[in-house]
């Protein structure tokens, strides 16, 4: 007799064993989210030591172009959600990654370029200027780093909600936190090679006389994303003409619907407008807006504050490792996208309930940050420790978070409200970035003292103390604004 791999052994009187080519995907996502955050680390892992030197950069200059991301990152995001959602996933996702591998070979360019504007023969000519043609060089350079930034940020703004659309398409409601976690972990796994191979990269290609090093390791980290688009065209299908899923797994995941009547829902689109007039929306908006400030300026800002306040430049060995403790630490955040599924299992409450009760304990963590300064002054070591576990707190936060908005809102309008929830995280870190930068140079400039610190580290306490209290800040606005489940219907 033979048997379909979709239907039940009837001699056996058995069913079929689950496929788990949904973990694939989500493999898939984890590369990306991995690339993703390994080209957006180049630039703060080159800027300090060796970008700065060669076109006169301040602390400002970087905040600009870090800031000028983020704006892009905003706005390419209010947009990118529902572009994915009218491309689909497939092609959405090519798309999104394609530009922004151009976008981050692009950077390598920004030397040459300057060369050419404001005549000068080499990079030896740019590090060695001085008065207004320093002046010049920084003011240009700036210029043509803010163009491969924007673009860099218009693709990246497609990682996250094609990511997420992809979730709530292959993992029913209860594991979805776990699977954003796991892609997610790729921001983390990132940030973790970047400080290894990013100055390595720069140091070996300066030393054998190509170029000033830091142009390879952008041209080299960008072409990964061209590989992964290689994979994904053979990799990703539709649920539904997925020869790899069989009907238990295809059942599995679409258990959802039997519940909630949610494929009915399912092809009907929201706009931008209707989303914005829920508070669901504003709910999810807010949570985002209130805390991705706090890894964004993690983020760009970890490698400048080891060299400022504690000496160790970011190619050196020290530095690597301090950065490489620091995202190991923060891999610990796949736990936190389990907590809600545990939760689901032993309460049988409702996906958001127990999502909101994790994100709450997940909120107590960065308080820990209003140390991280003042025990410093015995180890680095320690600041690098708590920064850590704040980094695990708010992936672990950030995952959940994406899940809220596939809890409440049906497939259809996942990429959409992720795209408008990517634009406050970028809102959050544009101005975190444009802040930092002045308020650094400030502080240091006046010897500005803030709870027994001083100039730099003054201005550092001062962002730590902000990025303490934001989650709980904004857990009790998302609380306020839907207390309990509440669904939004099409």
């Amino acid at each position: 007799m033979k048997m379909n791999n979709d239907t039940p052994n009837i001699v056996q009187g058995t069913r079929p064993r689950m496929t788990n080519f949904r973990w694939i995907i989500c493999a898939m996502l984890f590369f990306a989210t991995t690339v993703n955050y390994l080209d957006r680390q180049v630039l703060s892992l080159t800027w300090k030591d060796f970008i700065a030197p060669e076109f006169h950069w301040t602390n400002t200059d970087y905040g600009n172009i870090a800031a000028a991301f983020a704006v892009m990152y905003a706005i390419a995001n209010f947009f990118s959600g529902r572009i994915i959602d009218f491309l689909g996933t497939k092609r959405g996702y090519l798309w999104a990654i394609g530009v922004w591998s151009a976008g981050a070979c692009l950077h390598a360019a920004c030397g040459w370029a300057t060369e050419q504007v404001v005549g000068v023969a080499d990079a030896a000519q740019l590090v060695g200027a001085a008065g207004d043609l320093a002046a010049a060089i920084s003011m240009v350079s700036v210029y043509f780093f803010l163009v491969a930034r924007v673009i860099l940020a218009a693709g990246e703004s497609g990682n996250f909600p094609a990511a997420v659309k992809v979730t709530a398409e292959y993992f029913p409601k209860k594991d979805r936190a776990f699977a954003t976690s796991i892609f997610n972990a790729g921001a983390t796994v990132g940030a973790l090679i970047a400080p290894l191979s990013i100055p390595t990269l720069a140091r070996y290609f300066r030393n054998i006389g190509v170029g000033n090093g830091w142009e390879m390791a952008f041209v080299l980290i960008g072409a990964l994303g061209f590989v992964w688009m290689g994979f994904w065209i053979f990799v990703y299908q539709p649920l539904k003409a997925n020869r790899h899923v069989n009907a238990a797994e295809r059942e599995y995941i679409l258990q959802d619907a039997k519940v909630e009547g949610d494929a009915q829902n399912q092809e009907h689109r929201m706009s931008i407008g209707h989303c914005l007039k829920l508070r669901q929306t504003w709910a999810i908006l807010a949570g985002k807006f209130l805390t991705d400030g706090v890894w964004w300026f993690f983020l760009f800002w970890t490698p400048a504050y080891i060299s400022d306040v504690y000496g160790h430049a970011s190619d050196t060995p020290m530095a690597q490792m301090l950065i490489f403790v620091l995202y190991a630490i923060t891999m610990l955040s796949l736990y936190g996208g389990k907590l809600p599924t545990i939760l689901i299992d032993r309460t049988g409450k409702d996906p958001y309930t127990c999502r909101m009760r994790a994100m709450l304990i997940f909120a107590l963590f960065p308080l820990l940050g209003l140390m991280a300064q003042p025990l410093g002054r015995y180890s680095c070591w320690i600041t690098i420790i708590l920064i850590g576990i704040i980094g695990a707190a708010h992936q672990s936060w950030s995952a959940n978070l994406f899940s809220v908005g596939s809890d409440l809102f049906p497939k259809s309008a996942v990429a959409t409200i992720t795209g408008i929830n990517g634009m406050a995280g970028g809102l959050s870190s544009f101005l975190i970035n444009f802040l930092s930068g002045r308020l650094i140079d400030h502080c240091d400039m006046a010897r500005s003292v803030f709870l027994g610190f001083e100039g730099k580290e003054a201005a550092y306490m001062i962002l730590f103390c902000y990025c303490s209290v934001a989650y709980l800040a904004g857990w009790l606005v998302m609380k306020g604004l839907v207390p309990k489940y509440a669904p939004v219907k099409c």
